[in-house]
């Protein structure tokens, strides 16, 4: 019987405990200097862009397995902008882990806590970040919620995904941050991304 590698998006159990407890994929680290991102179709790592300026990612960046943004994640975006155009971004919900650890590469699963999350648009659609911990991290475990975080650590998250995306041409900035949540409307956020994969992912159809 040959083993075959488990798709990171479709192959990884996200764990019996969601919301309070996450599984994830981590894409890329602190340390990276090219923009990691895993190819849909095959579930390898691929190169998705050289980091041509400093913004470096500020803790471990990936996403949820089993996730989907689309059509209840914007609901949420549009109830809390007044708004009925914004539409998901179709792609698994991101997630931010803060931990002190090193971690050296990317390409791996870990088990976080979510603490809130970031409410960001990219043009018309919805572009949540969940912030999280690394599950029984020594120093950020004690935060429960997003709250507690230190200022200048929740500063330095909004700055990096304020600008990731931007060019020095740009005279407009790409993304735009329309809220910061708490742990209860991030476990929303995960719950609704589960709905839409079910509902357009696990039956077919989208591919």
């Amino acid at each position: 019987m040959i083993n075959h590698k488990a798709h990171p998006w479709h192959g990884i159990d996200i764990g019996n405990r969601v919301p309070e407890e996450v599984t994830t994929f981590i894409e890329i680290v602190p340390t990276d200097t090219v923009k990691y991102e895993v190819d849909k179709i095959s579930g390898y790592l691929s190169i998705d862009r050289p980091q041509k300026y400093s913004n470096i990612v500020p803790a471990l960046y990936g996403f949820i397995p089993r996730t989907y943004c689309s059509k209840k994640v914007a609901e949420l975006t549009n109830a809390s902008l007044g708004r009925t155009d914004i539409e998901g971004d179709r792609d698994p919900l991101d997630i931010c882990i803060l931990t002190e650890k090193d971690v050296t590469h990317g390409d791996i699963i870990a088990k976080a806590h979510p603490i809130g999350g970031f409410r960001l648009l990219d043009h018309n659609q919805a572009d949540d970040k969940i912030i999280a911990v690394l599950k029984d991290d020594l120093l950020y475990s004690i935060y429960k919620d997003i709250s507690e975080l230190p200022e200048e650590i929740v500063n330095r998250l909004v700055h990096y995904f304020t600008t990731y995306k931007d060019l020095p041409m740009d005279t407009q900035q790409r993304m735009v941050l329309t809220h910061i949540y708490g742990r209860e409307t991030a476990y929303d956020v995960i719950l609704r991304s589960i709905e839409d994969y079910n509902d357009e992912i696990a039956n077919g159809k989208e591919q």
